[in-house]
């Protein structure tokens, strides 16, 4: 499914995109599975599948957790492949992972497995732009969207340069630091001028959506960033509540985030 039109369609129905982040294999396969061939009934828009990998520095403890324990399962890049090909979502899946995976498995040979197993774009943490044109050339051979992170403390040429190389949508990252709850934004309000204004200086760049993702812990964060963003990433706290319930409680709890996220969008 494209992107493109995927944005489209939530535009002219004036709603902010759901998009979760599940580490593949974990608790294990079969979990992953259920979440992504459930996810479109509970509320998600887009999904972010992510590929285990040992030193995802990027990411607080819960998703560190969640890739050494998928790994040690077994889990690898070509079955997180062939997991996505063997499902059946019914939204954009976006293939989320670290350079090294990709590196060892061949940018090119990557490029179009992802291609073939159905997937909607590219996101890799660790490959800022510009940093190796090459890399990123042979990720575009499949003619995927390549998804670019936007940081908070990305000058305004920075931000400039990172709005016109991406792709899809650009994910803002809301706050500085690791995936998961911080105290930073612990309560809701707390960061929503500074928030506003960072939006508004990626949209003064781009016609692309802005999704925001890091610290969104629960509805009343989904909520406040829902009534300014276009779409909304939850990882670390939907990757915890899979741990203990498997793909029902996780499912479960995407359905509070939209129903909070469609009534701050009424309001907003």
């Amino acid at each position: 499914m494209a992107l493109a039109s995927s944005w489209a369609a939530l535009r002219q129905r004036r709603r902010v995109a759901l998009i979760p982040y599940v580490t593949a294999g974990f608790p294990d396969m079969g979990v992953t599975h259920e979440l992504l061939n459930g996810a479109a009934d509970a509320g998600a828009d887009i999904i972010e599948l992510g590929v285990p990998w040992s030193d995802p520095v990027a990411d607080g403890p819960v998703i560190q957790a969640s890739s050494h324990a998928a790994l040690a399962a077994g889990t690898t890049l070509a079955s997180v492949l062939d997991l996505l090909a063997a499902s059946a979502p019914r939204v954009p899946v976006i293939l989320f992972s670290y350079l090294n995976p990709i590196l060892a498995f061949g940018p090119d040979r990557f490029a179009a497995r992802a291609r073939e197993a159905g997937a909607a774009g590219i996101l890799v943490t660790d490959l800022p732009v510009g940093v190796d044109p090459g890399v990123e050339t042979r990720l575009r051979s499949s003619g995927l969207p390549l998804v670019r992170l936007l940081a908070p403390t990305s000058t305004p040429e920075r931000l400039r340069l990172i709005a016109a190389a991406s792709e899809g949508f650009v994910y803002l990252v809301a706050r500085l630091g690791v995936t998961g709850r911080s105290a930073e934004t612990g309560a809701p309000g707390h960061r929503g001028t500074e928030l506003r204004s960072r939006i508004a200086a990626v949209r003064a760049v781009t016609d692309l959506p802005v999704a925001v993702g890091f610290g969104i812990s629960g509805p009343a964060d989904a909520a406040e960033v829902a009534a300014i963003a276009d779409g909304v990433v939850v990882g670390s706290a939907l990757v915890e509540r899979m741990r203990s319930g498997g793909a029902a409680a996780g499912l479960a709890w995407l359905g509070t985030l939209r129903t909070a996220m469609d009534a701050a969008r009424r309001a907003a």
